[in-house]
This record gives C-alpha cells, sequence and structure tokens, in this order.
C-alpha cells in the first residue's frame, strides 16, 4: 500500500478541496487498469465491428439476402430476445444487430471498473491511506467516474470509426458509437451508487450486476414481445436509436438525464456516509454465537444464505417474466406470408416458444455463473482479509475449510436454477393448459445448465489454488464466457474458441434430445479443475 501512495505523488499538506487529487488518482487507475482496460477497450471497440462490418458483403451480398435475413430474424424471438430487434434490411443495420449484445457487455465491464478503484479500495483500506495525503473527498469518485465514462466514449468512437471505415454510412456509424458509450455512461452513474451503499466490494458487485441484469431481462422480454418493457431499460434506449434506419437521436436523452442523475446522486450518498462504511448498515451478531455456528459449514451458511436466497428469489422472478413471454410468441411476429412460412419451416410455434424457454433459461445458467463465482471468490476474501488464518490456525483443516465454502458455490446455483425451472413451469404451463406436460422440459432445461456453472467453479478455484493474487481475475474468464456464447458465432470466431465457452455444448432443453455425452464431459472437467485448484491451495502458504 506504501507503494500505491507513492506512486500518486501526493505529500500530507492544507485541507484539501473536494476534488483535488482527481488528476493524479486517473493516473493511478490507468496504471493499474494498464492490462484489463486496454484490453476490454480494442475487443468491444475495434476487433468485433471490424469482423462484423467485414463480413456483410461476404455473408449477405445482395439486398434480396439481406432482406431475406430481416424476414428470418424478426421470426425468431429468441434471437430477438438475445440481441433485439432488426429495424432495416440494410448492410449497416445487419451489422449492428450483430452487436446488441454489447451493449450489456460495456454494462459489465465498467461496472467491474468502477467498484475495483471505489468501493474495493476502501475495503482493502488503500482508500484510508491514499485520503491521509492532500486528496479531495470525492477525488476518488471522480477518477473512478472519469476512467469508466471515458473508456466508455473511446470504445463508442472507434466502434463508429470502424463502421464508418468500412464504407457505412456516417449517421448510422455515429449513432450505434453514440449508444453504446451512452449506455457505458449510464452504468457508470448506476455502479457509483451501488459503491456507496454496501461496506465490501462483493455486495456493491451484486447490487449493479443485479440491476444490469433486470434491465436486461426487461429488454428481451419487451423485445420479444410488444416491445412496451424495452423502454424500462437503458439497453432498449440503446436499441431504440435504431441506427442505420432512420436514427432516433432524441433517444440520447434518456441515457443523458438517467447519467446524470445517478452520478450526481452518488456524490450525494458519498458526502453522507463515513468512509469504509456503506449506507445499507450492517446489522450487529447475536451475543454469543448459536449451535449452528459450532463448525465450518454452520459458518459457511452464515456468510452465504444472504446471497443464496437472494439469487433464488432473483432466477425464480426472471423465471415467471420468460415464461410469461413465451406463450404467443408466433403470433406476435404477424400474419405475413414470409413470417408464416419460416415459422412453418422451423416446425410452427410451439418449437419457436420451446426454442425461446431454451435461450431464456440458458441465460439464467449465464447469471447462476455469476453467482456460483462470487460464492466461490468468497475464499479469496476471507483468506486477504486474514479471517481464514484463525480458522485454519485451529482444529479445522484447509481442505474442510474449502469445502464448506464450495458446498454452497456447487449446490447453490442448482437451488436457484431449480427455481427458476419451477417459475417458467408455473407460468409458461399455465399459459398453455399443461403444466405438467411442460415441467419436465422446463426443469431439466434449468438443471442441464449446471455442468456449464461448475466449470466456472473450477476455473475459480484453479485460480485461487495457483494463482491466488489473479484469482479476481475469473470475472474476466466469466465474461469472456458470456462474449463467445452471445456474439461467437455470428461474429464467426473459429470453432476452437467457439469450443472454449461451456454452455454452448449443453443440450437445448426443451424442445432438443437429450444427449448426455457433453454433460458428463463437463462435469468431469469441472470436478478435474476443482480438485487441481484444492490441491494448488493446500501446497501454497497463505496470502
Amino acid at each position: 500500500m506504501t507503494t500505491i501512495a507513492a506512486s500518486v505523488s501526493l505529500r500530507p499538506g492544507p485541507a484539501p478541496g473536494n476534488l483535488t487529487g482527481t488528476t493524479q488518482l486517473v493516473r493511478l487507475c490507468l496504471r493499474r487498469d494498464r492490462i484489463v482496460l486496454p484490453l476490454w477497450v480494442l475487443v468491444i471497440g475495434v476487433l468485433l465491428p471490424m469482423t462484423y462490418a467485414g463480413s456483410i458483403e461476404s455473408v449477405y451480398p445482395t439486398a434480396a439476402d439481406l432482406q431475406r435475413f430481416a424476414v428470418a430474424t424478426s421470426a425468431s424471438p429468441a434471437l430477438i430476445a438475445m440481441y433485439g430487434p432488426i429495424f432495416a434490411a440494410t448492410p449497416g443495420a445487419v451489422a449492428i444487430w450483430k452487436a446488441g449484445a454489447l451493449y450489456t457487455a460495456i454494462g459489465v465491464a465498467v461496472i467491474l471498473t468502477v467498484i475495483r478503484h471505489t468501493r474495493a479500495e476502501e475495503e482493502s483500506g488503500r482508500s484510508e491511506l491514499v485520503d491521509s495525503t492532500v486528496v479531495g473527498r470525492y477525488a476518488e469518485l471522480t477518477a473512478a467516474v472519469l476512467v469508466a465514462a471515458g473508456a466508455s466514449i473511446v470504445v463508442g468512437t472507434s466502434f463508429a470509426l470502424v463502421l464508418y471505415l468500412h464504407d457505412l454510412p456516417a449517421a448510422g456509424s455515429i449513432g450505434f458509437g453514440s449508444a453504446l458509450a451512452a449506455c457505458g455512461l449510464v452504468y457508470t452513474g448506476i455502479a457509483a451508487v451501488a459503491a456507496q451503499l454496501t461496506a465490501s466490494a462483493r455486495p456493491a458487485r451484486g447490487i449493479a450486476l443485479g440491476t444490469l441484469g433486470v434491465f436486461f431481462a426487461l429488454r428481451a422480454v419487451g423485445d420479444a414481445g410488444s416491445g412496451t418493457l424495452s423502454w424500462l431499460s437503458p439497453q432498449g434506449w440503446s436499441l431504440q436509436l435504431r441506427p442505420f434506419a432512420d436514427e432516433r437521436w432524441w433517444v440520447l436523452l434518456l441515457h443523458a438525464v438517467v447519467t446524470v442523475i445517478t452520478v450526481a446522486a452518488a456524490y450525494v450518498l458519498l458526502h453522507r456516509r463515513d468512509l469504509g462504511s456503506g449506507l445499507l448498515a450492517e446489522r450487529p451478531g447475536a451475543r454469543a454465537a448459536g449451535p449452528s455456528l459450532a463448525g465450518p459449514l454452520g459458518l459457511a451458511w452464515r456468510m452465504h444464505r444472504g446471497s443464496l436466497i437472494a439469487w433464488s428469489i432473483a432466477l425464480f422472478l426472471y423465471g415467471l417474466l420468460f415464461g410469461s413471454a413465451a406463450h404467443g410468441l408466433g403470433a406476435q411476429l404477424g400474419d405475413n406470408e414470409a413470417t408464416d412460412a419460416i415459422i412453418a419451416r422451423l416446425g410452427g410455434t410451439t418449437v419457436l416458444e420451446d426454442a425461446f424457454v431454451a435461450l431464456a433459461l440458458t441465460m439464467l445458467g449465464i447469471a447462476a455463473s455469476a453467482y456460483a463465482i462470487s460464492a466461490t471468490l468468497r475464499l479469496h476474501y476471507e483468506e486477504t482479509a486474514h479471517r481464514a488464518d484463525s480458522i485454519i490456525a485451529g482444529r479445522v483443516g484447509r481442505l474442510r475449510w474449502v469445502l464448506s465454502h464450495l458446498m454452497f458455490a456447487i449446490l447453490g446455483p442448482a437451488v436457484a436454477l431449480f427455481a427458476a425451472g419451477v417459475a417458467v413451469t408455473l407460468t409458461y404451463g399455465a399459459a398453455i393448459g399443461d403444466v405438467a406436460g411442460t415441467a419436465p422440459g422446463s426443469l431439466a432445461g434449468a438443471l442441464v445448465q449446471l455442468p456449464a456453472v461448475w466449470i466456472c467453479v473450477g476455473v475459480t478455484m484453479v485460480l485461487f489454488g495457483w494463482l491466488p493474487r489473479f484469482t479476481p481475475a475469473a470475472w474476466a474468464v466469466y465474461v469472456m464466457f458470456l462474449l463467445i456464447f452471445s456474439i461467437g458465432s455470428l461474429a464467426e470466431l473459429p470453432q476452437w474458441a467457439l469450443d472454449a465457452e461451456p454452455f454452448g455444448h449443453l443440450p437445448k432443453l426443451p424442445g432438443a434430445t437429450f444427449t448426455p455425452v457433453p454433460v458428463l464431459g463437463e462435469i468431469l472437467l469441472a470436478v478435474v479443475l476443482v480438485v487441481v485448484g484444492a490441491i494448488g491451495f493446500r501446497r501454497r502458504d497463505l496470502t
């Protein structure tokens, strides 16, 4: 921590202004993120638009090809839920439709960036050290907001420039770049607010990412249905700007207003709290520990029960939302001859609804992976906070301590996904009048995601066991999985890259045939990763 304090080049002196030292802290943030920040800016802002724009002419060489693609896309609720609607059969509209998932991706990136440089710094004690020098009260928050907002603007600008250099219209290129940057700005403000609410980074990330998940669900269900719910989501606003399809520039005002409100609210909340504390007060514990805390499993239950309950409720609610939106999708797509022909060729509206439910359950599986990673990372947080020392120094062995937390990382997502499957069964089954008939497919579609979820646990364990300093990089692996699943095939990534993502290998239930080979293979891989990570932890010293 002394190195960090020295790197901002500040010295004790007179009482600083509220923003004193912001420039130095911005430089510190950029230095600490000198690898991760340029990487996600390069991937989202340069490499992906080059892939999208460069493939349009070769894949859809004529106007008729573009028209057929637009009609086929409009007939697939699953694709619309994932990427959003396609508003025109033009090269530009088709190119940026493939990039609809990036509105969520940039949200994840800025949330992790802001929380890392605000709440995580306070939790580690580095903020207190830096603030003992000539640094203003608002400097740290301002620096984090400037870095995240600046990265969002760079991403949007570079994306627009790449599109324009591929001979796409300037107005549409600027429109998409602006929508992408604006979405990043909105989530910068949301993350800044979340950083003021809790006393540690883990729940702050959960609040911000949970908010992003709610907005994504509203956008997905809204676009797959009537479109009304999309207007409650920043991702939906970005899509509704409609680049390359008679741009609606006024939509950017929604982003601007919400960004200003959330950032201003973050400063107000920061002014009202003490350093190191959150506005959501932590409840004091009982005077004496109960019998449930007699062992490491009871202590782990005390630590994980709040997250388990919250995630189970959240996935249950998402299941209700997706299940209620599934029925009647075919009727909502219109009754023109082209759409009817495509629906008939795909197998009818029932097949479309099953495909939508399968995709929704896969998305919930990806969400459950975030919970699993967070639960596994609890091992890292307990170790770095030196709370694990006193436990392991007693009668509790290392392996027993690890297993007490891994039990919730492994079984917790199963509980949450089962709740989601029940919710889909209740709403979708009730809509078609066959709850009992939909139960096996919906529950199987939810639980079949678990092997991929457990692979995320295994990757986190390997990092924790062998590279403890880089354990939080598990979130980078998670984002990589998310990007490959969302846009990998559409971006024409090589097959080896597509195979690196675990969710794409699992059976798409309901609707598809269950194949046990990929399920058993991923379970075996997850077990191997967890065992390797546990071996590494037993062999190394505590940090």
